[in-house]
């Protein structure tokens, strides 16, 4: 198990002199209607993403940032046109293979959750290929949600509940949030402490819906594309700002703080 689990509050990390999430969750919106302002067609807008996730992930390693969480494609995204997906997904193996070897030099660990039957062989392999080899890494966990979504995350926990409760090797009294936390597939990292949403919408559109429980929430208008670092130290002075009290009153959490 990479990480403990525990409360997002329990494993926020401080560096500058500010609190710094230890988890950051995103969804990258916004590529579209970046290049439809441009005349540009949408798959450049995917390109520049690409290039904001390349600056992001630096920030994170450079902010000693634990997690990054990228949700880069939907369950719900192939009903998009079949152009579109197709040239995404090509985006995605291309970008698989040119980056890898700067992963594995700045220490990143790269894996992917979602379910992947549906992806071609060749896609599947590469991304089987990036986490091997970048498995040995011990600095930013840098997830990729790829045909994911939470409701799928859940039903698939549950069936695997099931079996084993079918098999004899768990008891159904025994079912808690912990067994239903340990089934899902950020089993073993610890929670998002902020979830940031580029593009202006704000909702969180079936991304990971049990381990957004106590998170903060963060939306901004800028598009993904522009969304560069100082858009993020933004977002995370939002952060360091917030109190997290977990059901407990303000001065509860005072008290807990000054022990």
């Amino acid at each position: 198990m990479l990480f403990r689990k525990m409360p997002a509050s329990e494993v926020a990390v401080s560096t500058s002199g500010g609190r710094v999430p230890a988890h950051v969750a995103i969804i990258m919106d916004g590529n579209g209607r970046w290049a439809e302002r441009r005349h540009l067609p949408r798959i450049a807008g995917h390109h520049a993403g690409s290039e904001t996730v390349r600056e992001i992930v630096r920030a994170c390693v450079r902010k000693n940032i634990g997690v990054l969480t990228l949700f880069a494609f939907s369950s719900e995204n192939w009903r998009r046109p079949e152009r579109e997906v197709s040239l995404l997904l090509d985006l995605l193996l291309s970008s698989l293979r040119r980056e890898v070897d700067e992963l594995r030099r700045n220490g990143v660990r790269l894996r992917f959750i979602g379910d992947r039957s549906i992806f071609a062989a060749t896609l599947r392999e590469s991304m089987g290929e990036a986490e091997r080899l970048t498995e040995p890494n011990t600095g930013l966990l840098l997830i990729i949600a790829l045909n994911y979504g939470g409701r799928w995350d859940i039903a698939q926990a549950m069936r695997t509940i099931a079996r084993e409760v079918q098999s004899g090797a768990l008891s159904a009294s025994k079912i808690d949030e912990q067994t239903i936390d340990d089934h899902l597939s950020l089993s073993g990292v610890p929670e998002p402490d902020l979830f940031i949403r580029t593009g202006g919408e704000q909702r969180i559109s079936n991304f990971l819906l049990w381990n957004l429980a106590y998170t903060e929430l963060y939306f901004t208008d800028v598009l993904w594309p522009d969304f560069n670092e100082q858009a993020f130290e933004t977002a995370l002075a939002s952060f360091a700002c917030r109190q997290r009290r977990f059901g407990r009153t303000g001065d509860q959490l005072e008290q807990v703080q000054g022990a």
